[in-house]
């Protein structure tokens, strides 16, 4: 994401004032066009992403594609926002000075809205994979005799317990259940039947793992710089920057585990042609492209940060909340790619 192209800047300006002036300017609305654009995304790309990617394919849509690529958004989201919290909370500890006070937590929201829809994607396992029409098409006992069903109990139960955390003495505690659901799903997306399956749930172990730090810790460092405009600029300046750094370090883990990731499922003689021909290659080639929006936006924030500093503004703000608009695209289009049938090995 050139996610480290903060840092420099950010040390330029972390001991100026000027970060509340920006963040005065019309902040309700901008929060307003960003909740509505990321309610866009989540509704947009589930509804009309399935048959965009299939069309002209051949390949068949699975029953519930556009359910279970919303549901798989939602617990996705509520999986960065929670660890976001946790990760940018830690280093918010960090910084010297640094006020008591923190952004509201969204932890126990999040996991509640996981917990739906890790409830929804069970639902789907117990009636074989279908959509379930009415009650009796669930088969709740099956799921323990199942592999994908005991791991969509675990990912339940996980959000349950972090839900429970979240709202306990100790939040910073829900590491542990959130760390199991993404273990299942690491677990999930790589089935016995698949060649060299453990080499591919570390893959998407360390991929998702990354990914969900750089997304949630990017909103959540926002909040914290929002939160401490005027109380410690120069604070929150500094919690951007030690984000960022550790971001450069997620980046390049994301970018390396997703070629090999990529490699495993496409053989690069015919990355090319599955990339435009396949659903998974064209949802793939969607969500490197709004990574690279990402990487670009990343860029401006950067240089408007070393423009602004002599100016008294921070007008890198906008750009890194586009860029946050922009990764919730990212884990919409993200969904969808689990959602979609697998391509051939040619």
């Amino acid at each position: 994401m050139a996610a480290s192209s903060y840092v420099a800047a950010a040390e330029q300006v972390a001991a100026s004032s000027y970060v509340h002036a920006a963040h005065r300017r019309r902040p309700s609305t901008g929060r307003a066009v960003a909740v509505l654009l990321l309610v866009a995304v989540a509704a947009v790309v589930p509804l009309f992403g399935p048959a965009a990617v299939l069309d002209g394919t051949g390949e068949a849509e699975a029953p519930g594609t556009p359910g279970i690529t919303f549901l798989r958004t939602v617990l996705f989201a509520a999986l960065c926002v929670q660890a976001g919290e946790i990760f940018v909370r830690r280093l918010a500890r960090r910084v010297p000075g640094a006020p008591a006070s923190v952004p509201p937590g969204w932890g126990w929201w999040a996991a509640a809205a996981g917990c739906v829809a890790a409830l929804g994607l069970a639902s789907v396992v117990a009636s074989g994979n279908l959509v379930p029409h009415q009650p009796s098409d669930l088969d709740v006992g099956g799921l323990y005799q199942s592999r994908d069903g005991r791991l969509a109990l675990l990912e339940v139960n996980a959000f349950v317990v972090a839900a429970l955390c979240a709202r306990s003495r100790r939040p910073d505690s829900a590491v542990l259940p959130l760390a199991a659901v993404v273990v299942a799903e690491a677990l999930r997306a790589h089935p016995a039947t698949e060649d060299t399956p453990l080499v591919g749930s570390g893959l998407t172990l360390v991929h998702l793992t990354c990914a969900t730090l750089w997304a949630g810790g990017l909103l959540y460092a926002l909040r914290t710089l929002r939160r401490w405009r005027t109380t410690a600029p120069e604070a929150g300046v500094a919690v951007l920057g030690l984000y960022a750094r550790v971001a450069a370090v997620l980046f390049a883990a994301i970018t390396a585990t997703g070629i090999l990731s990529t490699l495993r499922r496409m053989p690069p003689d015919t990355v090319t042609d599955q990339l435009t021909d396949t659903a998974y290659g064209r949802t793939l080639l969607a969500k490197v492209l709004l990574v690279a929006v990402v990487a670009v936006l990343a860029l401006l924030a950067r240089r408007r940060l070393k423009r602004s500093a002599a100016a008294g503004s921070l007008t890198a703000y906008a750009p890194a909340r586009a860029e946050v608009v922009v990764l919730g695209a990212v884990v919409a289009v993200s969904a969808l790619l689990t959602a979609v049938p697998l391509p051939i090995r040619w």
